[in-house]
């Protein structure tokens, strides 16, 4: 999400960079370019407005146009008014125990899924959860929460034999109260419309008043764009909304609702679904959110994201052995799977500085894919020695793989190349080693990292 936008902000701003003096005019300008990505990503038209006004005020400033670097000034102003529009600091969520989340929202949204998402990151937390069905509009709803529920070992409870949602929810406490040892943090996935109506409304209020709950998420798909704005007032209007979860930001929305809805209604965005599986679920940081919009990346995601994924001992293996020059296509395999583990690569690149405009879809993923086949398909001694790999052994490994000799050929140049890069280590040549990757970084391809190209 926010490629589109991070594009044309990116545009705007690099105007803005290479002018060696402001003017209010020339500012203007470029903050109307601004106000038209901002638009263009279905941001609600009076947000827009509002973002570029402040920033035009923050910029006429006389300390701002006479800046040694006013473009980076104006660059700065926006990106702190961007976190101001997401929401300044990461919103607290309840440390209640236990604890009851209700969860609302249309249908389609992805509310079912957000409840087993939101269990697998309190139970992170050392939470026992109990997930709740009281979708009694949609069985599929019911099965599907079930199981998501069994495929993580999560504790469930659904009354199938009525459709009075809050006698389920009524049931679903009072079997809380008798499971040993008993939940500490329920989550009730409710039902949904595909547009808001009044039943809805007034079911999803019967339930608050018997579950109590400390927060009260609206799951929004960030796809809806500006009706993602009226959802919002709707439902806090009703409920009294503590919080808003984003689904599907790792699709091709154009992240509209998630610059308007904190703004319009004052509730913070606390969580964001990046996936479909279970682990793509994350806090919501509105900085660092920022951060990528104007594409600077993300390197404390990254970080953290490694630091969850990653095995420690077998990373500092792997730096080891590159540190020493003595790496070989074992390790190359065990590197490479180790990167796969924090994700889909495209989302790990646009979590690097400068990277996010890379283009890293379907096809590198896939060679990605066919590299490691081609590994696979070689002897344990042909790994750790690639100079065995003669004709014949090549035509073998090829053939196992089901790919051309030549695409073997390539992946061995290309880790010749990275190995001679690694060798650099060895001399104290950092800085020469960083100029090279910093070469091959560049738009034609993915460094030394074979198998991309």
């Amino acid at each position: 999400m926010f490629e589109a936008l991070t594009d044309r902000m990116n545009l705007a701003l690099r105007r803005l960079r290479g002018l060696a003096q402001l003017t209010p005019e020339n500012t203007a300008e470029a903050l109307a370019e601004v106000r038209t990505a901002l638009l263009g990503a279905d941001v609600h038209f009076k947000v827009a407005r509002e973002f570029v006004e402040r920033v035009q005020t923050q910029c006429s400033g006389q300390e701002v146009l006479k800046s040694v670097e006013p473009g980076q000034q104006v660059v700065k102003v926006i990106h702190d008014e961007l976190v101001k529009l997401l929401g300044e600091g990461t919103a607290e969520f309840s440390s209640a125990r236990p604890l009851r989340v209700l969860l609302v929202g249309l249908q389609g949204s992805g509310k079912t899924t957000t409840a087993a998402k939101l269990a697998k990151l309190l139970q992170k937390r050392g939470y026992t959860p109990l997930l709740v069905a009281c979708d009694a509009q949609r069985p599929a709803a019911i099965d599907q929460l079930e199981t998501l529920a069994k495929s993580e070992n999560f504790a469930f409870y659904a009354n199938r034999a009525t459709k009075d949602v809050p006698l389920i929810a009524k049931g679903a406490l009072a079997h809380a109260a008798t499971m040993q040892p008993p939940p500490d943090a329920l989550i009730f996935d409710t039902a949904g419309r595909l547009q808001i109506a009044e039943d809805l409304i007034e079911e999803i209020k019967r339930v608050r008043d018997v579950v109590q709950p400390q927060e009260v998420l609206l799951v929004a798909d960030s796809a809806l764009g500006q009706e993602a704005v009226n959802v919002a007032k709707t439902f806090h209007e009703a409920v009294k909304l503590t919080g808003i979860v984003l689904t599907k930001l790792d699709g091709d929305a154009r992240g509209g609702a998630a610059l308007s809805m904190k703004s319009v209604t004052g509730v913070p965005i606390k969580f964001a679904g990046t996936g479909e599986k279970i682990a793509d679920f994350d806090v919501f940081h509105p900085d660092r959110m920022a951060q990528r919009i104007l594409g600077m990346g993300d390197v404390v995601s990254l970080v953290e994201k490694a630091q969850e994924n990653l095995d420690k001992d077998e990373t500092e293996r792997l730096a080891a052995k590159m540190q020493s020059g003595d790496m070989n296509l074992e390790d190359f395999l065990a590197q490479m799977r180790q990167i796969k583990k924090m994700g889909p690569l495209g989302n790990v690149m646009k979590m690097l500085p400068g990277m996010g405009g890379m283009e890293i879809g379907e096809n590198e993923e896939n060679k990605l894919k066919r590299t490691e086949a081609i590994i696979l398909s070689m002897t344990p001694l042909e790994r750790q020695k690639p100079q065995l790999l003669n004709g014949n052994r090549r035509l073998r490994i090829a053939k196992g793989a089901g790919v051309e000799v030549r695409d073997i050929n390539q992946l061995l140049k290309q880790f010749e190349q990275m190995r001679k890069m690694m060798n650099m280590f060895k001399g104290n040549k950092g800085k020469r080693l960083m100029a090279e990757m910093g070469r091959k970084m560049g738009p034609g391809g993915m460094g030394g990292f074979p198998g991309i190209r």
